[in-house]
């Protein structure tokens, strides 16, 4: 089986006890998130409704006796990589690739970087390199289009915690028969701050980066910026969607695609940054690429 968990923790939710609206909402962002999760895993495009999701179902499981558990687990329908209910061991590349998928569109929604390289790149690349792979072969911007449309979604994950407070924390868990793997970060308060607060900058900025991807058709991707060491999301103003930005943009994208994050692949732009609470940048919205 493939599975995952909510689960909450603190308050009211040590006496096993939610607010059951909340605990309601929470169930219905865990499920929507998974199912676009699942879907682009195994359909290679991303959905909008949890109800598309295909090639697969998602159950819920009864709880343990005296926890707050939400317990999902995932069913896929494809012939070629279908293991029978409770029977997948813990590193079949589905079991493994469904993980770390789940991982990098919560902890990137959350606020944490996750080196897609390391992680999912590396296991596509080695799926690539099988002859019995029958998963499409997917690429960080497609994830990147599921953070976004995971967002609202996982937000409503902390409703027990930051609407009634009858949880203060909430884990997700990966679960196979006799494996469970928790999530590196928790859901709390300052994880949903990160995802509802965002603040402009007054002033306007230059800044130079390399493109990790970009999505054609809604003007937003990654750039990676040396000094945050990481991708940041970015948005193209709609004054600077011009033939000239966007080939700027798509030359650095393929640069950075033959060596990742070569110095060749630099661009400098002009952008309003946007911040969370913690005045981590959130976002780049480019007014200008020179």
């Amino acid at each position: 089986m493939i599975g995952f968990t909510l689960s909450f923790e603190g308050n009211n939710a040590d006496d096993h006890e939610l607010d059951l609206y909340d605990a309601a909402q929470a169930m219905i962002g865990f499920q929507r998130s998974l199912a676009i999760t699942t879907h682009l895993v195994l359909n290679g495009n991303v959905i909008t409704q949890a109800p598309s999701l295909k090639n697969a179902r998602i159950i819920g499981m009864p709880p343990e006796k005296g926890s707050w558990e939400v317990w999902a687990v995932i069913i896929p329908a494809i012939a070629a990589i279908v293991y029978k209910l409770g029977t997948a061991p813990k590193d079949t590349p589905l079991g493994n690739l469904m993980y770390s998928a789940y991982d990098y569109v919560v902890s990137e929604t959350l606020g944490f970087h996750v080196d897609y390289d390391t992680t999912l790149g590396q296991q596509y690349d080695k799926l690539n390199n099988s002859k019995q792979n029958s998963l499409p072969i997917l690429k960080q911007p497609q994830f990147d289009s599921a953070i976004e449309k995971c967002e609202n979604a996982i937000k409503e994950m902390h409703r027990p915690i930051v609407k009634s407070n009858t949880a203060d924390t909430a884990r997700i868990i990966y679960q196979t028969k006799n494996f469970e793997k928790p999530f590196k970060n928790p859901l709390d308060i300052k994880t949903y701050d990160h995802i509802v607060f965002s603040e402009e900058d007054k002033n306007s900025v230059e800044i130079v980066g390399c493109v990790s991807s970009y999505n054609i058709n809604t003007y937003k991707g990654r750039i990676f910026v040396e000094s945050e060491r990481r991708p940041i999301p970015f948005e193209l103003a709609e004054s600077t969607r011009t033939v000239r930005a966007i080939s700027e943009i798509t030359k650095s994208l393929s640069s950075n695609a033959v060596e990742r994050f070569t110095q060749e692949a630099n661009i400098t732009f002009e952008a309003f940054v946007h911040r969370s609470k913690t005045d981590r940048v959130k976002k780049y919205y480019i007014v200008g690429v020179k």
